[in-house]
């Protein structure tokens, strides 16, 4: 085909100049690619939080961008604003012919992009990024979506042993970026935001973080499966933002797990495809954007719906350790360890009795690496309402949860440390009678630490009538 004179290469969630899709393609197809980001106001203006922790990783991801195309004669152009007025308005400043993005597949981003496409007068691409097979790719042999997650996995990894994997090399093509002169990107406060504490949290961001963390993970993946579990060791890859916000490459994290000959590394490739899942049950399922429960008989149980066992909840102090401790390092540092989001999440449904649409909405506000797809998928999990999710007799026991996953009460004690001086005998259910003399002279129950909310086994039986009825 001919090439493009000047295309647009609109960012979104796919951070990065390496391993790019509709960024490969532009560059392969035009002359001079200009590359922008849109701060979508649609979506920021509606943030009660002004010091969002995802706000400053994408600024500073932008950054590293900006600096690297600096490099190349070229600019990265930022805007905050309506997408629907801005894009139009780039495309007639830079006279572009074709304008390139990767595929979003939230509602809100699908309609976004088709309204904007239509409008535009010129060629626009899309193109598969955020995921290794998207929606229609994977599909039952009858031709439906897949609504339970391992035949999935094994016609997925079918497909990935027989196709493998393309990546896509936007380095050799570097030439082709805008010859533009630099200018000063616009700055958090010009949009409204502060400075989180992000960088006291001391996580890497953008590209070069992304590729740290993936350099530090390869040396730990083959103890994946033995560590993933225990939230005070160091097992996952710390890698959710930044597939979250595309710095890092899907396809190159798929290609690490699988030259890696080990169950550590299976299991982690298990979990990237569980991602690839909740984005295709997001596409083939749109009522669960509206807040609907996966399987329709459980769209109105009868929680309780306490609202001070909520905000005892979101602010860690339910008297339940492992809870609060959990609750308190979402708090303070916008994630929070995978495990503990199942077992806090079907604490606040099934002990606390409240509607996890509240909890999902809480963690979404929350997360620093929050997605839709990921978070609905998850919530519907616990509940008990999603697909393939656990059963609805099934309930954790939060503290043998905490006996297991932080024996010694090391993580506990890191979020809770009003609870520093118990021991590991104590510290998991610090009320139990047998030890409460000895206990309250360490710490004031009910004062330094408060007591049970309430009692899990009352609760457990309250939450299996509740779901019966539903059944």
């Amino acid at each position: 085909m001919n090439k493009f004179e000047k295309s647009l290469f609109w960012l979104r969630r796919d951070l990065r100049l390496y391993d790019n899709a509709a960024l490969y393609n532009a560059l392969k197809e035009s002359n001079s690619v200009h590359c922008a980001f849109i701060f979508d106001s649609n979506i920021l203006d509606a943030l009660n939080d002004k010091q969002d922790r995802r706000v400053e990783f994408i600024w500073e991801s932008l950054l590293q961008i900006k600096k690297q195309l600096n490099k190349f004669g070229s600019d990265l152009i930022v805007e905050y604003g309506d997408p629907n007025i801005i894009i139009p308005q780039l495309v007639k400043k830079y006279q572009c012919d074709a304008i390139y993005m990767n595929k979003d597949y939230e509602a809100y981003a699908n309609k976004r992009d088709t309204e904007i496409l239509k409008k535009l007068k010129i060629k626009g691409f899309q193109y598969k990024d955020q995921v290794l097979y998207e929606e229609n790719e994977i599909l039952t042999q009858s031709g439906t979506p897949y609504t339970v997650f391992t035949p999935y996995k094994n016609n997925h990894l079918k497909r990935i042993f027989f196709e493998g994997i393309t990546q896509f090399d936007c380095e050799s093509l570097s030439s082709n970026y805008a010859k533009i002169d630099p200018v000063a990107m616009l700055s958090l406060d010009e949009m409204g935001f502060k400075i989180s504490n992000l960088k006291y949290l001391a996580i890497p961001v953008g590209e070069a973080g992304g590729k740290l963390l993936i350099e530090d993970f390869k040396k730990r993946i083959h103890d994946y499966k033995l560590k993933r579990d225990f939230p005070f060791t160091k097992g996952v890859s710390y890698l959710s933002v930044h597939n979250r916000f595309g710095t890092v490459s899907i396809r190159q994290l798929a290609k690490i797990a699988l030259e890696q000959p080990s169950e550590g590394a299976s299991t982690w490739l298990s979990e990237l495809i569980w991602r690839d899942f909740y984005f295709q049950i997001l596409f083939n399922f749109p009522y669960i954007n509206e807040g609907q429960a996966f399987k329709a008989q459980f769209n109105n149980l009868k929680f309780e719906n306490n609202p001070d066992y909520f905000m005892a909840w979101k602010e860690g102090r339910t008297g339940y350790p492992i809870i609060d401790a959990a609750m308190r390092q979402l708090n303070q540092t916008g994630f929070m360890h995978n495990r503990l989001r199942m077992v806090a999440a079907s604490f606040l449904v099934k002990d606390l009795l409240i509607d996890w649409r509240w909890g999902e909405n809480y963690f979404a506000n929350k997360l620093i690496d929050f997605d839709f797809s990921a978070n609905n998928g998850g919530w519907q999990w616990a509940a008990s309402t999603g697909c393939d999710a656990q059963p609805w007799f099934r309930i954790f026991n939060p503290i043998l949860q905490s006996k297991k996953f932080d024996s010694e009460g090391r993580f506990i004690k890191k979020y809770v440390p009003e609870l520093d001086v118990l021991t590991k005998n104590e510290i998991h259910e610090p009320w139990d009678k047998r030890k409460r003399d000895l206990i309250n002279v360490k710490i004031n129950l009910g004062v330094d630490y408060p007591m049970p909310i309430v009692d899990h086994s009352e609760q457990r039986l309250k939450a299996l009538a509740i779901y019966s009825t539903k059944k």
